[in-house]
């Protein structure tokens, strides 16, 4: 199976293979810069070929940058990716078929299985809790809850396992909340502000329904639902009415998802998405050429 390049825009792979490398390596410390173990004990012309399978069911996310972690240490070293990404596989299959030089098998081995046991533990989870809540009209979004660094990743891998992506940052997107509210005085003095400063999109969260129309009328392009229960929501979307897109956010489980993303809203946010979702059991087994 062939792949396109991989790319996200605001990602520098090679920038983070690099550091990821330098990290692992022990690169400008005493003694570091290399694998001490494969160079000492692997010849320098040994070849090994692996097979990277899954040894769970799971929804596949960064086969591609598990290659270009190999690949960076030998371009041209042979590759098969054998699944798409975002496809759901089951126990006992195999994800990618590699051969070449020993050594660098070895060293960038545990770097690339982590990036795809990490991402692919996000999509799976994302996948479960899309299957759960089970709403075509409703889209399920992750949150800034995101390991520093892994952040347009985590976010990726969020977009493989089946929903979609909240705000990237704290750039693109206003989103106030509790604390902003509180200096601002009132939720719509803190919208009123937001808007003369000319920002664009305005998600104003509210926990208490006398707190929606001001945010509307102040506004808000966007109301996130805090912590509100289903009957709740559905008094809270009946309110806005369809004038501005709602998310229920808070207390969102594999056993609450369903029934809140069934009253109405139009989003429903989760941060353990990015947050606690844990690492697929993906493993990689090498025999000598």
């Amino acid at each position: 199976m062939s792949t396109e390049p991989f790319s996200l825009t605001g990602f520098d792979l090679e920038k983070f293979i690099r550091e990821t490398f330098a990290e692992d390596l022990g690169a400008g410390l005493p003694g570091g810069g290399h694998d001490v173990t494969s160079e000492s004990v692997i010849p320098a012309d040994a070849r090994f070929a692996g097979v990277m399978d899954s040894r769970d069911p799971i929804t596949v996310a960064g086969l591609p940058i598990a290659e270009a972690f190999f690949r960076a240490l030998e371009a041209d070293m042979e590759i098969e990716i054998l699944v798409e990404e975002g496809q759901q596989v089951p126990a006992g299959s195999d994800l990618m078929c590699l051969s070449g030089n020993a050594r660098a098998l070895l060293t960038a081995e545990r770097s690339a299985l982590n990036t795809v046991q990490h991402l692919s533990g996000i999509a799976t989870m994302v996948r479960e809790y899309v299957d759960t809540m089970d709403n075509p009209d409703c889209t399920l979004l992750d949150t800034r809850k995101t390991i520093p660094g892994l952040r347009h990743l985590e976010k990726y891998a969020v977009r493989m396992g089946g929903a979609s992506n909240h705000r990237m940052g704290l750039w693109d997107a206003a989103m106030i909340k509790d604390n902003h509210v509180l200096v601002a005085g009132n939720v719509g003095e803190a919208v009123r502000r937001a808007r003369d400063a000319g920002v664009e999109t305005i998600i104003c969260e509210v926990d208490r329904l006398d707190q929606i129309e001001p945010a509307l009328e102040a506004g808000a392009t966007r109301l996130l639902l805090d912590n509100m229960e289903p009957d709740t929501l559905r008094e809270a979307v009946a309110i806005v009415a369809g004038r501005v897109p709602t998310e229920a956010s808070g207390g969102i489980n594999l056993q609450t998802i369903k029934a809140k993303a069934a009253t109405g809203v139009d989003y429903v946010s989760v941060g353990r998405l990015t947050q606690s979702a844990a690492a697929a059991d993906i493993g990689l087994d090498f025999t000598p050429l």
